[in-house]
């Protein structure tokens, strides 16, 4: 139903959206709800009664890995248990941090830490190496921060004193659990603050990261290794890599820079609390159900959900978080339809098709980049629906029943890292999935030209048979199109049809492209939202998606001769439908690489002008935009 009181010329999303916004209850365990996490939530409704089902032996279950993710379910279900030894579990562990009383310690045991997953000073870990995706690469980047950007940190941020309270007033009440004094409790909190505010000197903001080539820096092994001194870094990468690289990738190269100003004598002291707190607070949610709880207070406060999951809903969470391939696969094979996957599957090849026809009447690209773009176009691989067998991974992974909740999750995060450090030898394995097939959500690869559709976006709003083709490509062809999109936004086009970063663009288009990207960044950037101010510079490359999906499923609608465009927008506003908490709204702006729901559905339709002839849109309507100030770029 479209609210009445709106005219759908003023305000597309709150026509589509407006009646359904004010009768919308989020639970008290989510942050929002609206289009994908009500997808998500039904998802999850429908999984969590499979794994009760399976558990009481109700149903069979269908594999090996399953019967491990059931086991693991049990275990984090177990709250007689879990609650039996309350905070017993972790103590090990904080004992053993505690115990390297100096820097020189420390990092004469640094090997053996890295491979038991202690908090550690910097970060690292294999991944496609981008100037040669078919080869693993090692890279290194810094650490994270308590809150959620590096601009929280500034001088006058109100928000950051309520939240770092917050924060403050969690990690208090569980250190108090632990056999620290009162004195030394309230010592390790005012260092790890310390500490944490230092690393938010030296770090990338979201902003930064938001420009992903500007993360591959190769770099000498020993030039890295003289500027994490007083580390031995190249004997650790002997001890936990099967090979030492001559070249490491860095992330962030003014973080290692400036390495020796956050991990230094002086500043130990503030480091090995950090890293105290750091695991005892990341450990929570394997602990009791009162830690598991308290443990997550500060998230709850960031995002403003009221309440704590529900402690089934947080045992289905454990075992999908270690297991979600699997459980993909499984939702996959049960509740995907071949005729609907069929039907996808040709919306995706009409839409590279479409995608083509516009790259040939493209007037500002030269022949030879447009050509070069089509072979990307040819080369892109589909991942549709589910994967055909779980990765190489999960045959690492073991769920021992003997064992404690905290312990088997310890064993299976080690696995993982081990299983990850073995692959810088090996070659990228192209047909991984970077999505479960039970996820609400799209994607693209750069890395390895190819978009993922799980099986589990293919429902309404985003696409159903029972919807008219219009209204599916308002839905589902646009984000089709949008993944397309990633291949040509301001990241991917700095990667060839292999997922090689590569510059195949002549010089001048690539020009008018950063002049054109600049006018997408513009666009947003100083937009006022209910969590604030929207930065344009953040959020180009999925705006710039945006646009490019909209268009080619748009292009695609108008070749059916009964298309409905006044269906196709209007399925377009609906998709994007959420209703948020106030604090979720100010954390999401803070960090999501995405525009804010409402803007990603009234910003792009008024750079397209069907949108005016559709609905009669004229000067001095509210979603009306002169012709000089629209943005079309693919």
């Amino acid at each position: 139903m479209a609210d009445t009181k709106v005219r759908v010329q003023d305000d597309l999303f709150e026509y589509v959206n407006g009646d359904w916004e004010k009768q919308a209850k989020i639970p008290d365990d989510e942050s929002s709800t609206g289009g994908f996490n009500d997808l998500a939530r039904e998802v999850e409704k429908k999984m969590m009664g499979e794994f009760a089902a399976m558990a009481d032996g109700k149903e069979e279950i269908p594999d090996k890995y399953f019967a491990q993710a059931i086991t693991l379910y049990k275990q984090a279900l177990d709250f007689d248990t879990r609650d039996a030894a309350g905070i017993k579990p972790i103590l090990p562990r904080l004992a053993k941090i505690q115990s390297y009383q100096t820097l020189a310690d420390y990092t004469a045991d640094f090997s053996a830490l890295q491979k038991g997953l202690y908090p550690a000073p910097f970060s690292s870990g294999v991944s496609p190496d981008m100037k040669d995706t078919s080869k693993n690469a090692y890279s290194v980047a810094g650490i994270g921060t308590i809150l959620p950007d590096t601009t929280y940190y500034q001088e006058g941020n109100k928000q950051a004193v309520t939240l770092l309270a917050a924060w403050e007033k969690m990690a208090r009440g569980i250190i108090a659990q632990t056999p620290l004094s009162a004195d030394e409790q309230d010592q390790y909190i005012k260092d790890t603050l310390a500490f944490d505010k230092e690393v938010a000197k030296h770090i990338k903001s979201r902003e930064e990261w938001a420009d992903y080539p500007a993360a591959y820096n190769p770099t000498p092994t020993a030039e890295v290794a003289k500027q994490l001194a007083p580390f031995d870094f190249e004997g650790l990468l002997k001890d936990i890599l099967p090979a030492v690289p001559d070249k490491v990738i860095v992330e962030e190269p003014r973080f290692f820079k400036e390495f020796n100003q956050l991990f230094n004598e002086a500043n130990y002291p503030l480091f090995i609390h950090w890293a105290y707190v750091q695991e005892l607070l990341g450990s929570t949610a394997y602990l009791s159900n009162q830690l598991r709880i308290d443990g997550g207070a500060f998230g709850r406060a960031m995002t403003g959900r009221p309440q704590a999951a529900s402690p089934e809903k947080h045992a289905y969470r454990v075992a999908n978080s270690r297991f979600s391939e699997p459980v993909g696969i499984y939702y996959g094979r049960k509740y995907f339809g071949e005729k609907a996957k069929a039907d996808v599957t040709e919306m995706v090849e009409d839409m590279i098709e479409t995608y083509k026809e516009r790259l040939g009447s493209n007037d500002w690209l030269s022949q030879s980049t447009k050509d070069k773009a089509i072979v990307k176009l040819n080369k892109m691989v589909l991942k549709m629906g589910y994967p055909d067998h779980p990765k190489a991974v999960y045959d690492r992974f073991h769920v021992d029943a003997k064992k404690s909740l905290f312990e088997n999750i310890m064993a299976l995060n080690e696995a993982g890292d081990e299983y990850n450090r073995e692959q810088l030898t090996q070659p990228v394995d192209r047909t991984e999935w970077n999505m479960p097939g039970h996820l609400v959500n799209a994607s693209y690869d750069p890395n390895r030209n190819d978009i993922t559709f799980p099986a589990a976006i293919l429902q309404a709003p985003f696409y159903s048979l029972q919807q008219s083709r219009s209204e599916n490509l308002g839905g589902i062809g646009a984000v089709i199109a949008h993944e397309i999109s990633h291949g040509f936004d301001n990241n991917g086009a700095k990667f060839d049809e292999f997922g090689n970063m590569k510059n195949w663009w002549q010089e001048a288009d690539f020009k008018k492209f950063k002049e054109l990207t600049q006018g997408m960044i513009d666009e947003f950037d100083g937009l006022k939202v209910a969590g604030g101010t929207v930065n344009g510079k953040q959020i180009v490359s999925e705006n710039i998606a945006d646009d490019g999906g909209l268009s080619a499923a748009l292009a695609t609608a108008k070749k059916d001769p009964n298309v409905d465009l006044e269906a196709f927008f209007l399925n377009w506003g609906r998709i994007w439908r959420e209703k948020a908490r106030k604090e979720y709204a100010q954390f999401i702006l803070a960090i999501d690489v995405h525009a804010p729901n409402k803007l990603r559905a009234n910003i792009q339709v008024q750079n397209q002008a069907d949108w005016y002839t559709t609905f009669n849109v004229q000067p001095g309507d509210g979603m009306y935009k002169e012709p000089a100030k629209r943005v079309v770029i693919w």
